[in-house]
């Protein structure tokens, strides 16, 4: 029988060649699923092991301990690296292992940029033009192949509607359709026509699930939620970037419904999976895995092992927990050696679809290849950024036509945001180089030659509150802090503000106060700030302020002491020349808001696209029980979709094609848009439904299509939506998924707030 047994055994491996050498990786030839079912076979517990962790670069996880690590075989994929000659050494190292010569992965946070950073993802979000978001995504994905790279962090598309969250300035706003549109657009840019093509990342759509919504806008908080909502409007932004082909999910960090992510095989096994036929790979946020025992749904480390890897967890991030604990979880049988097999095929399908197993080196070119200067001028795309950043710009306020500036006689540029290169570039700059960016001041003083005179003072620090100070510097030295006294600052503004014409202020938070752990209790402008305004504002002189920020603001007492209010958010690289540009007007702003402004803190959450109640309140004809506040105006400050233009717009009636709507037909909405004014101009048209009557209540407002529009001083342009059922459908109470027959307003204006309105009837 053992001889039988033994030629069985040596016929089939003469018969499958890619079984015969067990030191050697199969044919790249091998289809996908061949492939990988070839070289499971190869491998041993500790090899499959190692391909389940990502390591970070960095202080606790130094260059010499990850190759100690690579040579160990425990190593899968690596982090924050983003030179080409670190990462050859790192690949070059497990190709010279004496086995499998499994090649690593190289990932990075490329949120909004490589090299050349483009607005902050909540800028790009404002531009509402999809063209525009994709050359961002196609520059970062060249840039960042350039360097070696083979996997991005991004695109992140949490829904969230509440500013008091730092990562707003991550995402793409408070809208599911919005958000929906631009993730897919990223993922197809960033991915390319495949991932493993030369300038290509994969993607990792982030983060699954529900992020955004924390309580209390609290970093890392809790979730709690109906399924409607969650289906409805959170969900599927997700849905839409990995139907785009997202190689990758990262899991987020918060529980849901009581349930921490990345221990919910509910959300990644029959949602993801199943339902959603994902095959791509699953990673852990950073850490999460230590974290369920702080979650309080394991009791120790081998708890949290098992019961992260039974719910689908492929990778884990930047901890040792797999490494460590799975080979004992194993021998005791605790764990089956199937399920790592499982984990381990998602990491290789993700290597093969990346091209690695055919070339390793695929996006590090040959040796010799590597720029002499990593971070050389020559490798940044200025004209693109300065290009994109323009369109994300939006205009607030424009009082008696105060902007766009003359290039003549002598203008004041103050405030703690006109000059800084790091700010200006914003949170998540990936390997941008902050002395390669434009700050507002370099832009206007390129804008205006020796046209005007431009005086500079920087009038406030940030802040004066020295323990925010220390915060927003315990991670790296990010706020530079002047000796000088408040009275002294403000006086030197004040000085310049006097012999000037116009007063240009930039105001706003460090990038650092919108971040990842940067929640806020307050949305004002900090008090330093606000007493540089008032001083400004007391000067007699127009006031033009410059907003950076990376969330929402309440700008109440600002909007009233401004002249003109423009919205740059963290603008990029070539910021400043972009935001010159509209403040000089040789660039006419079309930008709107993808998440409303509110009036105050109190106001949160405050989104376009709420529930009607049994009392809604009328402003036209208040009444004192209805939903409402009754010690501040009601609605936001700014509303979702606003942005003003240099020039003028309007919007004829509806017309619909047909007045009723067929489940299985289509119907066309048809305005008329006409720019009223003197200057050619963009904006942005919006179309909007609402259901009538249903059998749960819905929205008020939602955004079901939107098309930017360049129109000439004089043109007009008929502009046309297509809507069919799909476009109605929602999750009942019994959580199906479908369109009820009845009555729809559809309305289409330039923001949320004011549309003009057809209705038509579903049959």
């Amino acid at each position: 029988m053992k001889w039988l047994c033994s030629i069985s055994l040596l016929a089939s491996l003469t018969l499958n060649p890619a079984l015969a050498d067990n030191t050697q990786l199969p044919s790249p030839n091998l289809p996908r699923d061949a492939y990988v079912n070839a070289l499971l076979q190869k491998m041993t517990l500790q090899e499959k092991i190692g391909q389940l962790r990502l390591i970070s670069v960095g202080p606790e996880n130094p260059k010499s301990a990850i190759r100690e690590m690579i040579k160990n075989g425990q190593v899968g994929g690596i982090f924050n690296t983003v030179t080409r000659q670190d990462i050859r050494a790192m690949q070059d190292q497990a190709m010279q292992l004496p086995r499998l010569k499994i090649p690593l992965f190289f990932a990075y946070d490329i949120i909004h940029g490589q090299r050349t950073i483009f607005p902050i993802s909540l800028g790009l979000a404002s531009s509402w033009n999809l063209d525009t978001v994709a050359t961002s995504g196609r520059i970062a994905a060249y840039e960042g192949s350039e360097d070696g790279l083979n996997m991005t962090w991004a695109p992140m598309v949490d829904i969230s509607r509440d500013p008091r969250w730092g990562r707003v300035s991550e995402g793409l706003g408070e809208d599911t359709f919005l958000t929906s549109q631009i993730g897919r657009t990223l993922v197809r840019s960033i991915q390319g026509a495949h991932p493993g093509d030369r300038h290509a990342l994969m993607t990792t759509v982030k983060h699954f699930a529900l992020y955004g919504a924390v309580e209390g806008g609290r970093d890392y908080n809790s979730v709690d939620m109906s399924p409607q909502r969650m289906f409805d409007d959170y969900m599927p932004p997700y849905k839409a970037a990995l139907d785009a082909g997202s190689g990758g999910v990262m899991v987020s960090l918060n529980t849901i419904n009581g349930v921490p992510a990345t221990a919910n095989a509910w959300l990644l096994k029959d949602i993801l999976r199943k339902q959603w036929h994902f095959s791509g790979i699953t990673i852990s946020d950073h850490g999460a895995i230590k974290e369920l025992i702080k979650h309080g749904v394991a009791s120790d480390p081998e708890q949290a092992v098992k019961i992260a890897l039974n719910a689908g967890i492929n990778m884990s991030m930047s901890d040792e927990y797999y490494d460590r604990y799975l080979p004992g979880l194993v021998k005791r049988g605790e764990v089956k050696e199937h399920e790592i097999d499982q984990a381990v095929r998602h990491v290789l399908n993700v290597k093969y679809d990346m091209g690695l197993f055919r070339d390793p080196y695929n996006h590090l070119g040959p040796v010799g290849s590597d720029p002499q200067d990593t971070n050389a001028e020559s490798r940044l795309h200025r004209d693109a950024a300065r290009q994109v950043a323009r369109q994300t710009l939006v205009l607030l306020k424009n009082r008696l036509q105060t902007l766009p500036l003359k290039k003549q006689g002598t203008i004041a540029v103050v405030g703690p945001l006109a000059d800084s290169q790091r700010d200006i570039i914003g949170s998540w700059s990936a390997a941008g180089r902050p002395k390669q960016s434009v700050t507002l001041l370099q832009g206007m003083r390129n804008a205006v030659g020796n046209k005007a005179t431009i005086l500079y003072a920087k009038g406030a620090n940030i802040t004066n509150h020295q323990d925010l100070v220390a915060f927003l510097n315990s991670y790296d030295h990010a706020v530079d802090v002047d000796p000088r006294t408040p009275q002294v600052m403000i006086d030197e503004a004040v000085s310049a503000a006097r012999k000037a014409d116009v007063i240009v202020a930039a105001v706003g938070e460090s990038q650092g106060m919108a971040n990842e752990a940067s929640s806020r209790t307050h949305l004002t402008i900090p008090d330093s700030q606000r007493q540089l305004i008032d001083a400004l504002k007391a000067t007699g002189k127009p006031l033009v302020l410059v907003l950076m920020n990376g969330r929402p603001l309440a700008l109440v007492r600002e909007n009233q002491q401004a002249d003109a209010m423009l919205e740059t958010w963290f603008s990029g690289t070539e910021g400043g020349n972009a935001i010159a540009d509209v403040l000089f007007g040789d660039y006419n702003p079309s930008g709107k808001l993808p998440i409303s402004f509110p009036r105050s803190v109190g106001q949160i959450p405050i989104y376009y696209n709420h529930l009607p109640t049994g009392r809604p309140y009328l402003a036209e004809k208040p009444d004192k029980y209805t939903s409402h506040y009754y010690d501040e105006a009601n609605g936001p400050l700014f509303p979702f979709g606003f942005g003003l233009s240099y020039t003028t717009f309007s919007v004829s009636d509806v017309a619909l094609s047909n007045p009723t709507l067929k489940p299985d037909g289509s119907m066309t909405v048809s305005v008329t848009l006409t720019n009223t004014g003197h200057r050619d101009g963009g904006t942005v048209a919006q179309l909007y439904i609402h259901d009538i009557t249903a059998s749960v209540s819905r929205p008020v407002k939602q955004l079901k299509g939107f098309q930017p529009v360049f129109l000439k001083a004089g043109e007009s342009k008929r502009i046309t939506f297509t809507l069919d059922a799909n476009a109605l459908k929602f999750y009942n109470q019994q959580m199906i998924y479908a369109a009820e027959p009845g009555d729809f307003d559809v309305m289409v204006g330039l923001d949320s707030a004011r549309v003009k309105t057809a209705r038509f009837t579903l049959l």
